[in-house]
Formats: structure tokens, sequence, C-alpha cells
């Protein structure tokens, strides 16, 4: 297994420095960590249907109407959203202000109650998220997928980050990387590779001082075209 200053020197070579990646790195994981604290319930289920409705779609169009389904999903309030009913469900599908994908619009409030369980056992749902350990982060994202709805890895871990919760997402490039480092040998997605992949993010995290949003961008920086 490579230690993370190995992984870090050679981002540095392909970056202009060590400088130049952590700057480059920081930058982004800061404006998110400052810019999100303490998010509302709504808040949380506005970011996980965002990410959602983003998959496997152009981002620009859904963020250019994302004030449209504000409105439609009455600001994402999670107890008016967990009971989205057939009525709604027709209102929703032809309302032209959203993206009016009836699978997608489903999730709404399948994620809804999950945000709801998620305050009722932590207070909020933001505490009960960011409460959650780093170093069992894909117990987290297990998590969020057995009791959300279209919450796979890379679109949880994309919410969560861009929420600045410290997140490691497995892009091809951070595949790439661990497949270089000796850590898995083909993407994670066996319960057992996921374990190995946790596992060198927790020692990275104490070889570097750095959380697991940090190692996850200098891993994708360490491989050409990162």
């Amino acid at each position: 297994m490579e230690k993370f200053s190995t992984i870090l020197h050679r981002a540095a070579e392909r970056h202009g420095g060590e400088d130049a990646v952590h700057n480059n790195v920081s930058k982004n994981l800061t404006e998110y960590r400052n810019k999100y604290q303490d998010m509302t319930d709504d808040r949380w289920l506005s970011e996980f249907s965002k990410r959602i409705f983003q998959a496997g779609f152009n981002w620009q169009v859904v963020e250019n109407k994302w004030d449209g389904f504000e409105n439609a999903f009455w600001k994402f309030n999670p107890a008016r959203c967990a009971r989205i009913d057939l009525d709604d469900m027709e209102k929703l599908t032809s309302d032209k202000a959203i993206v009016r994908n009836p699978v997608k619009i489903k999730t709404v409030p399948k994620n809804a109650q999950m945000i709801l369980n998620m305050a009722k056992t932590s207070g909020s749902a933001d505490t009960f998220i960011r409460d959650w350990p780093s170093t069992d982060f894909m117990g987290l994202l297990e998590y969020l997928q057995k009791n959300g709805s279209h919450l796979g890895a890379n679109t949880a871990s994309y919410a969560l980050r861009f929420s600045g919760v410290p997140s490691l997402i497995l892009s091809r490039d951070v595949t790439a990387a661990l497949i270089h480092a000796g850590i898995i040998d083909k993407p994670a997605t066996s319960k057992g590779a996921k374990k190995k992949v946790q596992e060198a993010f927790n020692i990275w995290a104490e070889q570097s001082g750095e959380d697991i949003s940090y190692i996850s961008r200098v891993l994708a920086l360490s491989i050409d075209g990162g």
C-alpha cells in the first residue's frame, strides 16, 4: 500500500508542486465547509433531490430550473413532501418549471421520510449526517442507499461533499488511483472492496492529518487526466 506522501508527490509532479496541489484542493473544500453549516432538514432534502435529478442528466439544466423545483416541491418541506400523492404526482409531471421525470419525482417522498426519520433520531438530519464518523463513511453511504431512494454511492457522495461533509467520491480517477496504490483491483462495488477503500482512507487520514475529501481530491489529481 502506498503512503499518502507518495500519492501527493505524484499529484505534485502533475500539477505544479505540492503547494499548487494543496491550494487547488483546499479552495473549493473550504468554500463548501464555510457555506453549508447547520443545514435545515428542507435544505438536505433539496440537496439530495438536486443531485438525483442531475444524475445522468445535464447538471446546468437542473441548476437553471432549481427555483422552479423549489416552488413545485413546497420548498422541500419534508413533512409535506412525504405526503405526495397521486394528485400531486399528476401536477408535478405536468409542471414545465421542473424536469418532469416521474421516476425521479417519486424519490422525493421516500427521501423526505428518510429525512424525517433522521430528525426523529438525532434532532435534525444535519446532526445525524455530520455526526456520522468519517472513519465509517462507507457506512453512511450504505445507510443512505438503503433508507433513501436513488442515492447511489456517487450521487450521495456528491450531495455530501457539496454540503461540506468530508466525503470520498469513487470517481473514475479516484478508482484508478486506488488500483494504482494496490488497494483494489477493480471498481469497488462489493462490501469487501469498500471496506478496503475505507481502511486505506483512514490510514491516509492519519498519515496526512487531512480529511477524506482532501485525500479523495489528491488521489484524483495523482492520475493522468485527474
